[in-house]
């Protein structure tokens, strides 16, 4: 066992690495380090050059053998960057000849190119040393894994100890893992459409909305989303074989099949939707369809809100108005995700923002907990007992919503509660509340 994880784990220098046959596999994201991050490895290294330290340990570079080729699993910013520092260095066309980049890293390599040429032309006289250490006393730690499966183990858990990559990242590789059936131009497609979004964007979608969606209607806590809830997005693995499973599967095949096969006879609204936030997901490609539909839909119910806040004259400017702003975003996005976008009607946004404003009024200051015990029904000072994420789930007709009542507000208890604020406040108030309501 020792001398197989001694051949898999290897101190090797920076020239040596860069002399093997290494490969970015399609499924990676694109090149994206900036200017100050590539500044930052350049003046660690140059910082234990002049120090003279005897090696310096720039990381670990996890690899996966084919053929005779190494895809890059994980360390492909640092290589890339340490690439165009060498080229800087030698103007040598060789250098990892075999690592060819997707289309949308070419500007950060520019950048990149731009600014360590820079340093490497004002290290004049020093140039040759410098690359000399560069090449023999700065290593890596590279590991080699027999499988692609076993490249990604590696590498969730080297990310779970060191330094966590952001949790959409983690899911991104986790069912890059699941993609087995797909073909190469399927996942290229499928990685430029997630790449071309703004990643952290992406992000905060997960954290303000998908999780906590998934997540309150079923009376479960929806806040601080990050790596160790990820479970959450992992899915359905296509080999599974309960009961359970084979029924989604079946679900999602035949929803995939009758779209597929009347496409070019079935409306937008008579086709079945792909998607539903009650229900499981498939792990792999459609794991990338489905957050991408739900992050539109999230854009989609931001622009029905903004255009609803202004038409009420309400203004969002401290952190607790936005707060619940994206809750009224939620809480749209469910129901329109439940029943169709033709649903909601002018009356239903205007009943979902007194819903959502309510807990305003009656807080000085609205926080995430604030929030999220109000979403489960479970906030002491206005509709505590109604958790609407759970009472749109369990509706069978849009028209069930409106039986719903919500807690009125009286304007005493505004005042009594808003002194810095009255008029503010009672601007929302009237809206909601006021006599001509």
């Amino acid at each position: 066992m020792s001398n197989s994880r001694s051949k898999k784990h290897k101190i090797i220098t920076c020239q040596e690495l860069l002399q093997e046959n290494l490969t970015i596999p399609i499924y990676q994201r694109p090149y994206r380090w900036t200017t100050k991050t590539a500044l930052t490895l350049f003046n660690d290294i140059y910082s234990a050059y002049k120090e003279k330290i005897p090696e310096y340990r720039i990381g670990s570079v996890i690899l996966h053998k084919e053929n005779n080729k190494y895809n890059i699993v994980d360390g492909q910013q640092r290589v890339t960057t340490l690439s165009i520092l060498i080229y800087c260095l030698v103007r040598d066309e060789n250098i990892s000849k075999s690592l060819t980049f997707n289309e949308l890293s070419s500007q950060s390599i520019v950048n990149n190119y731009r600014i360590l040429k820079q340093k490497v032309d004002d290290l004049q006289n020093d140039k040759e040393n410098f690359k000399e250490y560069l090449f023999k006393k700065c290593s890596f730690v590279k590991i080699i894994a027999d499988s692609e499966q076993e490249a990604f183990q590696f590498f969730d858990s080297q990310n779970s100890r060191g330094k966590a990559l952001a949790p959409h990242d983690l899911l991104k590789s986790y069912h890059l893992r699941e993609m087995k059936d797909c073909d190469e131009q399927q996942k290229i497609k499928i990685i430029n459409d997630w790449e071309n979004e703004n990643q952290k964007n992406l992000a905060l979608f997960f954290k303000n909305h998908l999780y906590p969606l998934v997540r309150w209607y079923k009376r479960k806590y929806g806040l601080y989303y990050s790596t160790k809830e990820i479970n959450t997005f992992k899915g359905i693995k296509k080999e599974s074989n309960s009961n359970y499973a084979i029924y989604h599967k079946a679900a999602n095949l035949f929803i995939e099949h009758f779209n597929d096969k009347n496409l070019y006879e079935l409306t937008n609204s008579e086709k079945i939707n792909q998607f539903q936030l009650t229900q499981p997901l498939i792990a792999g490609e459609r794991f990338f369809y489905y957050t991408l539909y739900y992050f539109n839909l999230s854009k989609k119910a931001e622009k029905i809100v903004d255009e609803n806040l202004k038409n009420l004259n309400i203004e969002i400017k401290i952190t607790g108005d936005k707060y619940v702003k994206n809750l009224l975003i939620n809480i749209i996005m469910f129901f329109i995700d439940k029943f169709n976008e033709e649903e909601l009607t002018k009356n239903r946004i205007y009943f979902f923002s007194k819903w959502a404003f309510s807990l305003r009024l009656v807080m000085q200051a609205v926080r995430e907990e604030s929030i999220n015990k109000y979403a489960l029904g479970e906030h002491e000072r206005i509709n505590n007992g109604l958790n609407l994420f759970e009472k749109i789930s369990e509706m069978k007709y849009p028209k069930d919503l409106d039986t719903i009542l919500l807690g009125e507000i009286l304007e005493k208890d505004l005042k009594s509660k808003t002194e810095n604020k009255t008029e503010e406040y009672k601007t929302i108030w009237n809206t909601f509340f006021g006599a001509k309501q």
